[in-house]
């Protein structure tokens, strides 16, 4: 993780800032802790996501499905993460270099 991604997970956590995830990024955060491809555990990261004030799950609407139409060149998963971002008009914290390569939505990661 960069300096400024986790600058601002940090801040987050101080309560400065206030975290969206789409509720696209848990289910996958479910597939790939069950396949074992990531280290954190499902059940800790929902947990933690429901107990922390600056932490908000961002439900998938008709909104977000209708601009995910607007974005190109991304799987499924991917297109609907960054639609959400466009939809709440923020960046995203990611270090997958598809989004970041894509120029749709601004990414912090380093």
């Amino acid at each position: 993780m960069g300096n400024n991604a986790g600058r601002i997970l940090r801040d987050a956590d101080s309560g400065l800032h206030t975290i969206g995830i789409s509720i696209i990024s848990l289910v996958e955060i479910l597939y790939l802790s069950e396949k074992n491809r990531i280290p954190l555990d499902f059940r800790d990261a929902k947990n933690r996501i429901r107990h922390v004030d600056n932490y908000k799950m961002i439900d998938l609407d008709m909104d977000i499905v209708e601009i995910s139409k607007t974005v190109q060149g991304l799987e499924l998963h991917d297109r609907l993460i960054v639609a959400t971002a466009l939809f709440l008009n923020v960046p995203i914290l990611t270090s997958d270099q598809v989004i970041k390569d894509a120029g749709v939505v601004s990414v912090i990661w380093d």
